[in-house]
């Protein structure tokens, strides 16, 4: 009696394999390699490479509820019973105003010509999702997802994921556990540096597991402490250039200032009347979009280091708690 052998089983042999088989180099980040897989060079090195495109969300209709006899005088702001969102102020927002800066601001990216992908509305009571940059960083060859330290902000990382990964970026890694970062407290000072701020927003722990996914990636995290209540880095800090940046040393701890001394980075200090004026968006080495309310700190930069600015009219969301390095994350900047 013959048997029959099915010629294609024979695959013990490798003749197959050899043909497919595997080619670990080049490297997933290698010049080529990222482009050919997935489309483009995602990611970002550093805080000052030319934008090519940002994640953004726009404001919450649910902002539209809040009324002005939800007062807090002791807080100074409107604030939602069940602590699912504050506005600063007196005053409710002004939707029609709001709607239209925020526009303005992706006018003027799309002008500069920056991709804007939008994340989509989440349910009214997301009034912060409109600021992107928390959920997640972004470092060469893709994204990490965080993981947001408010109750009223949990859920905006699924929906981040999804939109990231559909626009075709990879996924590096997430934090997960009891670790809480968030990307407005994330920095790339140098293309194998960056560093974390921990805070009441951001734990000792969510810094051990992102120091842990960049260590895989040849990025060296250090963490910095912030003083008091301050949330995020870069409500104290901005990379301008390789070897300039703006700071508030006021609020920015001193060993962060030290470490980019350190470096050689020149730092300028904000204007004393213009507490917040860091939280900008750089498009390009000395070249920035602004809010327009911060004319001291502008002309200091313009005259002190040739800064080119674009100011525009963004006050109106800053009722909300954040500006306009908070209402967007890179998705791709230059990177060599």
């Amino acid at each position: 009696m013959s048997i029959e052998i099915d010629s294609t089983m024979e695959l013990s042999d490798g003749k197959f394999h050899a043909l497919m088989g595997p080619e670990p180099t080049p490297a997933f980040t290698e010049h080529g390699e990222l482009e050919s897989v997935w489309g483009r060079r995602w990611g970002a090195a550093d805080e000052i490479g030319k934008l090519r495109s940002v994640l953004m969300r726009r404001p919450s209709r649910g902002l539209a509820k809040i009324t002005e006899d939800q007062y807090d005088e002791e807080l100074g702001a409107l604030v939602d019973p069940a602590r699912r969102w504050y506005w600063t102020g007196r005053d409710a927002p002004d939707m029609a105003l709001m709607d239209a800066q925020y526009q303005g601001f992706v006018d003027t990216l799309e002008a500069n010509g920056v991709e804007v992908v939008f994340a989509p509305e989440l349910g009214e009571t997301f009034t912060k999702a409109v600021y992107t940059r928390d959920p997640l960083v972004t470092i060469p060859g893709g994204a990490i997802i965080g993981r947001v330290a408010p109750r009223m902000r949990r859920g905006e990382e699924q929906s981040i994921t999804q939109t990231v990964a559909a626009a075709g970026m990879p996924i590096l890694g997430t934090i997960t556990g009891e670790g809480l970062a968030e990307g407005g407290s994330f920095v790339k000072v140098r293309k194998d540096l960056a560093f974390f701020g921990t805070s009441v927003r951001c734990n000792p722990e969510g810094g051990r597991q992102l120091g842990r996914i960049l260590e895989e990636q040849g990025i060296t995290l250090k963490q910095v402490n912030l003083p008091g209540y301050l949330i995020h880095l870069d409500m104290c800090s901005v990379m301008l250039d390789d070897n300039l940046a703006l700071v508030n040393p006021r609020l920015a701890p001193y060993d962060y200032m030290k470490a980019m001394w350190d470096l050689g980075i020149e730092t300028l200090e904000v204007d004393r009347s213009e507490e917040w004026a860091c939280n900008m968006l750089v498009l390009e080495p000395r070249k920035v979009i602004m809010p327009d309310h911060l004319p001291r700190t502008r002309a200091m930069l313009e005259d002190k280091a040739g800064i080119d600015i674009t100011a525009i009219p963004f006050r109106e969301i800053l009722k909300n708690g954040g500006g306009l390095h908070c209402s967007t994350m890179e998705l791709q900047r230059d990177w060599a």
